[in-house]
């Protein structure tokens, strides 16, 4: 198992153990671990096979020895054995929204629930109002959260469906009878969330037999669906379905752009072709039964009339019109980033300490590092007390003397009370580079007064930047009520930036409102409120929502120097 995997299993230890009602401690044990793991910089097979686990800080001996295990085996009986004494449907039922552990342990214990189908039926019985603990709002809650599960069960997050994708698609590209392939659909489009994974190729005839052979065959194949010289259907052991769509390396470029979608886009490319009296489909561009040849689909849009359209823009959203006066914008691309703002340390909930961040941020060719630890009222975080800021902000100094081509800027995630006040003081506040204000709690007020509540939080002179502005947690609950629109005019007028929160459990801002947000001239920063070392790399999940977002590079903060945004920050707090 690699670092991800061992992460997984020990987090489901730490809720299996919630659920069986063991010591609080034990299962926290298991869920720091998690977290540990799954954020180390250091290779996890070397430290077990030097045996070096349980030097790692939060991994005791116990917990090595099993980590061990999964490293070395792939199973772990301990885990295995929690797994068989507590019923399956326990651990889908917590996936609920607002359904944890303690209320699954209560209606299994309760009423001998198990099962999301058996709690959907007790609950519109009214059978969970007498349970200690419940009642009918939260009865009430619990049906939402069902048929939130319900409607979402399909999806995935986009990095995972990512990582499931390049699986197989390695070895697809590897193969040399393969001449031309791509990831399409959705990945390609870098939706928020994916439902299937789509791959078209492009072969010799004779070549096609051998291919669907190797791909329905693969090791992360759980079941083949359908097999065909044409297209073949499997589901992979993680769930997810993938399919392989095989072509003529001439139909290639067609059968691309038409996979890759969108389905309305594809629609208005078909309207444009049939303006002309032409055909378009996967196969090819047709006047009668003659094929227009495009080696490549710049050539399919140029061939219609239109510059190339980037994959993330097909969504019908007023590209094709952009297109057609040769105005599609230079989307932001990673390159373009020159610092990071939004990432924790070991001060309040990251895992990596200041400077491991900062050498992490360096590696990856950035000018700077914003950290943005949590602060005071954020107690569930490890917020910052001021004796916890003032030794932070005093290292802070310290390793920026090291340092030449790079520089930590000190920064906060103040907490968004719910009257609208942000919790440090104006002394305070002015000792950091930049503020960042956020929304944790409260999240069940109505529009009108969640609306004027962040409305006021950014009005404060010294906050920068709007952080994950909806709360959104996506395939795991709606964002909170709020008038986006009004946020947005709002921080127009105040010079507030907006995050693009690039972890793919928020993706929020939503794409759809970068689009709005750009319009405005409302200034967005890429940021991917890292916890770990690894994390600093989601910003690129980030650039494809910005990407889809129409965002260019002039419309980021971060892609500011230095020298730059240490003056768009100065210059903001003046204003």
């Amino acid at each position: 198992m690699d670092k991800k995997e061992v992460s997984a299993v020990l987090v489901e230890i730490g809720i299996l153990l919630e659920l069986k009602g063991e010591n609080p401690f034990k299962s926290r044990a298991y869920r720091n671990a998690s977290r540990i793991i799954g954020g180390l910089a250091t290779d996890l097979n070397s430290l077990v096979e030097n045996k070096e686990l349980s030097n790692v800080k939060g991994i005791g001996e116990g917990l090595a020895e099993k980590i061990s295990q999964l490293v070395n085996t792939g199973h772990l009986k301990y885990y295995e054995d929690l797994k068989k004494s507590l019923p399956e449907g326990l651990l889908k039922m917590i996936t609920i929204p607002g359904f944890g552990p303690k209320k699954a342990k209560g209606v299994y214990e309760g009423l001998k629930i198990s099962t999301i189908e058996a709690l959907e039926k007790a609950c519109k019985k009214d059978r969970l109002v007498d349970l200690d603990g419940f009642g009918k709002k939260t009865q009430e809650k619990i049906l939402e959260g069902i048929a939130f599960i319900k409607k979402h069960s399909e999806r995935k997050q986009f990095d995972f469906a990512l990582a499931e994708a390049e699986k197989i698609y390695q070895d697809i590209k590897k193969n040399k009878k393969i001449i031309r392939s791509a990831l399409a659909g959705s990945l390609r489009r870098k939706k928020e969330s994916i439902k299937d994974i789509d791959i078209v190729a492009s072969s010799k005839t004779k070549d096609r037999i051998a291919i669907m052979d190797s791909f329905t065959k693969h090791s992360e194949v759980a079941s083949v669906v359908s097999k065909g010289e044409t297209r073949s259907s499997v589901v992979l052991k993680s769930g997810m379905n993938a399919d392989l769509r095989i072509v003529s390396d001439t139909e290639y470029p067609f059968a691309l752009n038409y996979f890759t979608g969108s389905m309305e886009h594809n629609t208005e490319m078909r309207g444009l072709a049939k303006k002309r009296d032409w055909k378009l489909n996967e196969y090819g561009l047709f006047d009668g039964s003659k094929r227009i040849p495009c080696k490549d689909e710049e050539a399919i849009y140029k061939a219609l009339g239109l510059h190339c359209i980037p994959p993330e823009l097909r969504e019908s959203m007023g590209e094709i019109e952009v297109s057609q006066k040769g105005e599609i914008p230079r989307l932001i691309e990673l390159p373009d980033l020159r610092g990071i703002l939004h990432a924790h340390t070991i001060y309040s909930d990251g895992i990596a300490t200041l400077e491991e961040m900062a050498e992490g941020c360096r590696k990856l060719g950035y000018q700077y590092l914003g950290i943005a630890d949590h602060s005071k009222t954020a107690s569930y975080a490890g917020g910052l007390t001021s004796e916890k800021l003032k030794k932070q902000q005093k290292e802070i100094d310290e390793l920026n003397k090291k340092w030449e081509d790079f520089r930590i800027l000190k920064g906060i995630e103040l907490e968004i009370l719910a009257d609208g006040r942000v919790d440090y003081d104006d002394k305070t506040l002015a000792t950091f580079d930049f503020v960042i204000a956020s929304v944790h709690s409260n999240f069940n007020l109505v529009e009108k007064e969640m609306t004027k509540r962040i409305i006021k939080a950014i009005s404060n002179p010294y906050v920068n930047i709007l952080a994950h502005p909806t709360g959104r947690l996506l395939l795991m609950r709606d964002g909170y009520a709020v008038n986006l629109t009004e946020v947005i005019d709002a921080a127009k007028e105040l010079g507030v930036v907006i995050e693009l929160n690039a972890h793919p459990k928020r993706f929020d801002l939503d794409w759809t409102f970068c689009k709005v947000a750009k319009e405005k001239g409302v200034k967005i920063s890429i940021n991917p409120d890292a916890h770990n070392v690894d994390g600093l790399q989601m910003v690129e999940y980030g650039i494809g929502i910005a990407r889809k977002g129409w965002i260019e590079k002039d419309d980021v903060l971060n892609t500011l120097s230095l020298k730059e945004i240490t003056k768009f920050f100065e210059k903001q707090r003046k204003s």
